[in-house]
């Protein structure tokens, strides 16, 4: 099982990026993707996370109306679309998945939940 994250690099505050969660060797649907975030000196954390089969998506406040999480199912992929970026956004994102679906209606930004990490890609806000 593989997940791999790319779509990181440089832009300017105000600017955009979409990062990618590729999956492969998954059987099951029936789990969530977590995108999470550490920068320099910070511990890791969570941003958004989508409940793969169903849709149902969650937002960290920092990013809230920023940042949007989708999926797309035959390609077996989860993207970040994220918009006003700035230098504080600045980290590694990393992509993870959990090993079953914890809830019906609703996905957690624990790091605890996700058993499948990425390697993760490099985001830098920066003018």
């Amino acid at each position: 099982v593989q997940l791999v994250e790319s779509g990181g690099g440089l832009v300017q505050p105000g600017g955009s990026l979409r990062l990618s969660c590729a999956s492969s060797g998954f059987t099951s649907d029936n789990a969530d993707i977590g995108w999470f975030r550490q920068a320099p000196g910070k511990e890791r954390e969570g941003v958004s996370c989508i409940i793969i089969s169903g849709g149902i998506t969650n937002y960290a406040d920092s990013v809230k109306g920023r940042f949007t999480i989708s999926r797309d199912a035959a390609k077996k992929t989860v993207y970040l679309q994220m918009n006003s970026l700035k230098p504080e956004d600045t980290a590694v994102y990393y992509c993870a998945r959990t090993s079953r679906l914890l809830w019906i209606n609703r996905c957690v930004l624990s790091q605890g939940d996700y058993a499948y990490w990425g390697q993760g890609t490099q985001v830098t806000v920066s003018s």
